[in-house]
């Protein structure tokens, strides 16, 4: 397999029985590494950003004092996997250890305004020119610099009258909690999707999904 080769699904899970600091996620491989101080985090982005030179391949990490936010994905590859990230990935796991670092996959969190058409390719091109985004897979919108929300257009016949809400992306093995404190805070569930996504309505008729990995396949020819 070439290093720019993408992965199919079952490819990234058996890529992550090996991963456990890390998860799926929109095309990416995501982890939430907590340090012993900023101190840490710092020479462990260092480090990180060493292995990336040394690859050429370059991770999205995020320091906040303690904590790394880490994302990694083939922008080359059309914002998918390949076996480059995980590559990458396994060195990063390794820095990580040395870095008496913590896997909080309960603290991935991932938000995309999701937007009901029955044809994206007539508006995606006026809300990419307003946002300053670049086109990422065929039917959603990127920050290119990663600072913002993605836009996905949800190809459907039938679009909800209020065509827009969140998709909020957690780990499968994050989401019983999730949904038990959305229901504690007064929301309606719908698990008729599960567990690709659960839609929350809040009290005035506003509603989020609460999506996972289980959804949203990596790549179209899978």
């Amino acid at each position: 397999m070439a290093a720019t080769d993408i992965l199919t699904r079952p490819e990234i899970d058996a890529a992550l029985e090996s991963l456990p600091h890390w998860r799926y996620r929109l095309g990416s491989l995501a982890t939430v590494l907590k340090v012993p101080s900023s101190t840490v985090a710092v020479a462990l982005m260092r480090a990180i950003a060493a292995m990336a030179e040394e690859a050429n391949h370059h991770p999205d990490v995020d320091w906040r004092y303690d904590t790394l936010f880490i994302s990694l994905t083939s922008h080359d590859a059309g914002r998918e996997v390949t076996a480059r990230d995980a590559a990458l990935a396994t060195k990063i796991s390794a820095a990580a250890e040395a870095a008496e670092a913590v896997a909080r996959p309960e603290l991935m969190r991932a938000v995309e305004i999701a937007m009901d058409t029955d044809d994206f390719t007539a508006v995606s091109e006026m809300w990419r020119t307003a946002l300053g985004y670049k086109t990422g897979r065929p039917d959603d919108l990127v920050d290119p610099y990663g600072r913002g929300p993605s836009l996905w257009f949800q190809q459907t016949d039938t679009p909800n009258p209020n065509r827009f809400h969140f998709d909020v992306h957690v780990p499968l093995s994050e989401a019983p909690p999730v949904l038990a404190a959305l229901e504690a805070a007064g929301a309606t569930l719908d698990h008729s999707n599960a567990p690709d996504f659960v839609i929350a309505t809040d009290a005035q008729g506003n509603r989020l999904c609460l999506c996972t990995e289980a959804g949203r396949e990596p790549h179209p020819d899978d």
